[in-house]
């Protein structure tokens, strides 16, 4: 049995206590074992991108039980992404972290990030839906802890509501699995899809609640309209750092929609086709609007931040709602896309707040380094608005062209064409503000001899955005090739079939 995919699940879980209970006092070890785990992790990421590329789906039978009665880990093409995604965002969040001394704030930084990607890539990998909710709670807990690092008031309002949010997403969560064991008596992805579309039709009235529920949680991860409102407040209040990290979270309830909506809920399964996308495909509507109004509106760069976060969740979700292999392809494109460019924003947006003392958006004199600031924030900003030449451009293109329904194709092209144009207005205003209007003041020259000076930005503290920006020029650039892994990806998810012989067929030995 291939025991390299459960390694992203117990590398993390074994550093994450051992940094917490023996070198939390010890700064230096402390970041020589998170930075040693993270770069073994993406070591172990590559490796399964490289083993799943095969195009089959391996399993990790835990106790070597068979499905569904133990618990399994699967690896595919689309799993194996996510984790190296992860790994890559994490080693780009953790220096830049280490660099900036955010990790020395706080006594359990470095624990928690581990526990954080433990979580992540558990959900990434798991076969089945209640060890699904087992990691979202390790990633609520592990977020929570972060969320409040290095302590204040705004953050521990913000850190409540996240909170509070997510226990009631919890909570559903929980309903949702009883009712869908109560209907079908398994909570196996792979024996969910053999056994739902056996209901008829008419009977299938506890299973449609369950995809509901179901959908309304993943939407509650994702920022989904009605239920986005947490994101912006706790985005803006977290550290940067892990705000960056986060970028990788809402990306869980898009995994989970994409995951259990195709393969369990599929479009053509009796009882519960429609149920999905009708609902999806408004809702990601809604929120490219939220999305793109409250970036045009924001007062504060990280809240602008945040609301662009939005905003690309809506442009992700609205590709996913098709729930076609040529739509799938673009939204997994996109998301990989969204997530580099989200994570750039607050690690610049961390490096200019530190050197203005907030974030409001004001003319204050020009800071330190205020050129190469605004070169990489006009960068970021333009990847993610969607403009060429970065990546953005390219995922807003594939989209669009995978959204030519008659039906969706004019609302779906208004939302994202006219959310652009409001995103890139807000930047524009954003960037002249911090940047260009600051040039043209003069230094007052009290702030000038007696307020506090911040040091210009170290190559270190530099070299995590760049690695980002460095990464969506990649996707610009190798647009060929990633299209053609993720047409792959995207046809192996949807083979429902291979997935489920391949889960449930008996292990040797067995």
């Amino acid at each position: 049995m291939m025991h390299w995919i459960i390694l992203p699940v117990i590398l993390p879980a074994m550093f994450a206590p051992l940094i917490g209970f023996v070198m939390r006092y010890d700064i230096t070890l402390a970041r020589v074992a998170s930075a040693t785990s993270t770069v073994l992790l993406l070591a172990i990421a590559i490796g399964l991108v490289i083993l799943a590329s095969d195009g089959d789906t391996h399993i990790y039978r835990l106790g070597n039980w068979p499905a569904p009665f133990g618990i399994v880990l699967v690896l595919d093409q689309l799993s194996a992404l996510m984790v190296l995604l992860t790994a890559v965002l994490a080693l780009i969040v953790l220096i830049h972290a280490i660099s900036t001394g955010w990790d020395n704030r706080g006594r359990h930084f470095h624990a928690l990030f581990q526990f954080q990607l433990m979580g992540i890539c558990g959900a990434f990998l798991t076969g089945d839906v209640f060890n699904l909710f087992v990691f979202f709670e390790v990633l609520l807990i592990a977020s929570y802890g972060l969320m409040i690092h290095s302590g204040g008031k705004d953050r521990m309002q913000a850190g409540l509501q996240y909170v509070v949010m997510n226990l009631a997403g919890s909570t559903l969560f929980l309903f949702a699995l009883g009712t869908l064991y109560a209907s079908t008596g398994t909570l196996n992805i792979a024996d969910l899809a053999v056994r739902i579309p056996q209901i008829p039709a008419e009977e299938a009235a506890l299973v449609r609640v369950a995809a509901i529920l179901l959908m309304i949680v993943f939407a509650v991860k994702a920022a989904l309209f009605p239920v986005q409102f947490w994101l912006p407040a706790t985005y803006a209040n977290a550290p940067a750092p892990v705000a960056a990290l986060f970028a990788i979270m809402t990306k869980v309830g898009a995994y989970a929609i994409l995951r259990i909506h195709t393969v369990v809920f599929g479009p053509d399964v009796p009882g519960t086709e429609g149920l999905a996308n009708s609902w999806l495909f408004m809702a990601s509507f809604v929120t490219i609007a939220i999305g793109a109004i409250g970036v045009l509106g924001a007062r504060r760069l990280m809240t602008l931040i945040g609301f662009s976060v939005v905003g690309s969740m809506g442009t992700l979700l609205i590709a996913v709602s098709a729930f076609t292999q040529t739509a799938t392809t673009a939204a997994l494109y996109y998301m990989v896309h969204s997530t580099f460019a989200a994570a750039c924003l607050f690690l610049i947006a961390d490096l200019v707040v530190t050197r203005r003392q907030s974030d409001v958006l004001k003319p204050i004199p020009a800071t330190v380094q205020n050129g190469l600031f605004a070169a990489l924030f006009f960068a970021a900003a333009i990847a993610m608005a969607g403009m060429p030449p970065l990546s953005g451009f390219l995922g807003k293109l594939l989209v669009l062209d995978a959204l030519r329904d008659p039906g969706a194709m004019v609302w779906a092209w208004s939302a994202i064409l006219i959310g652009s144009l409001l995103t890139i207005l807000g930047f524009a205003r954003a960037g002249s503000t911090l940047f260009w209007k600051s040039t043209s003041m003069q230094t007052d020259p009290v702030v000038a001899e007696d307020g506090p000076h911040k040091p210009p930005a170290t190559a270190l503290q530099v070299a995590p955005t760049m690695l980002a920006l460095g990464a969506l020029a990649g996707l610009a650039v190798f647009a060929g090739p990633v299209s053609a892994y993720l047409e792959n990806t995207s046809a192996q998810l949807f083979d429902r079939a291979g997935y489920i012989s391949a889960v449930l067929e008996p292990n040797e030995g067995g």
